[in-house]
């Protein structure tokens, strides 16, 4: 099997190289390898690859940056999804695409479920809920697309690297304890990616988070033990939960995003978030 994954520089994509089944051929492309949202370009390279499988990892994922930056935001969450959706079906490849818990609004109380009438507030939300619109008007019969949301790990920039980052230069820190997700390793995402590819058959939209949810407030003070613990930080500081009125930002951010993902258990079990969190700092070099 064939596999081409998008967006070779990001978090996902490392974790999905380093995940690899070893009975699968796998090129990795980044946005110095092939301008996505040029569709004579990819078309080209998917052409000569002729990959079985494609998996778009890319994102633009600057949340407040895409506030003022609409077109850049759209151009890789919608016009280049648009792009493989067509090109995916052109050479009859399968389409797996990562979407985002930020399609919803955060008005939820019980975890949103697949079928959920999506609600973005922000441009990033909407810009990857445009995309999500391609592949289900261009390739719904042969693509997935998997919501998901809090992804770290120990490649590229992310929360949990930030904080270990601000625990050793600040003496106290700030953290909004009002907004509620699923912290969600990317290796395990990548273990989703590669368990749903292995299926002969797979359903138009999944979610797939780690087991149990935290505010950003509990997810801080658990990377603060974690991080102790496995000797990151020389430092124990004051943590304090805050509420999101004390800390404005340009985008809206769901208040509450815990996703369903009952149909994604199926496939793999999840992990619970902290055990996650745990085994992903014990392989984390500063």
């Amino acid at each position: 099997m064939k596999i081409l994954i998008i967006g070779k520089s990001g978090q996902l994509a490392n974790e999905l190289l380093v995940e690899q089944p070893q009975n699968y051929e796998v090129l990795a492309l980044g946005r110095n390898d092939v301008d996505i949202t040029n569709f004579k370009a990819l078309d080209s390279i998917v052409a000569e690859y002729q990959p079985t499988v494609v998996i778009n990892s890319a994102a633009y994922t600057a949340v407040d940056k895409a506030e003022s930056d609409v077109e850049a935001a759209y151009a890789i969450n919608h016009i280049a999804v648009e792009n493989l959706a067509k090109i995916a079906k052109k050479y009859s490849a399968r389409l797996v695409h990562v979407s985002t818990d930020f399609v919803f609004n955060g008005e939820n109380t019980t975890p949103y479920k697949v079928d959920d009438i999506t609600s973005p507030t922000s441009v990033y939300g909407a810009s990857k809920r445009a995309g999500e619109l391609a592949i289900i008007d261009n390739y719904p019969e042969n693509a997935s697309i998997i919501r998901t949301s809090w992804l770290y790990s120990t490649f590229a920039n992310n929360f949990v690297k930030t904080m270990l980052r601000l625990m050793e230069e600040k003496e106290e820190l700030g953290i909004v304890n009002d907004q509620v997700g699923s912290p969600t390793s990317a290796k395990g995402l990548a273990k989703f990616i590669w368990a749903l590819i292995a299926q002969p058959k797979a359903d138009l939209i999944y979610h797939w988070c780690d087991s149990g949810s935290a505010s950003w407030f509990d997810f801080a003070l658990a990377i603060q033990e974690e991080g102790l613990k496995r000797g990151l930080l020389t430092k124990k500081i004051p943590i304090k939960g805050i509420p999101s009125s004390a800390y404005p930002t340009p985008a809206k951010r769901p208040k509450y995003s815990v996703l369903d993902c009952t149909s994604s258990q199926e496939i793999l079990a999840s992990i619970d978030w902290q055990k996650q969190l745990s085994d992903c700092l014990a392989k984390y070099n500063k």
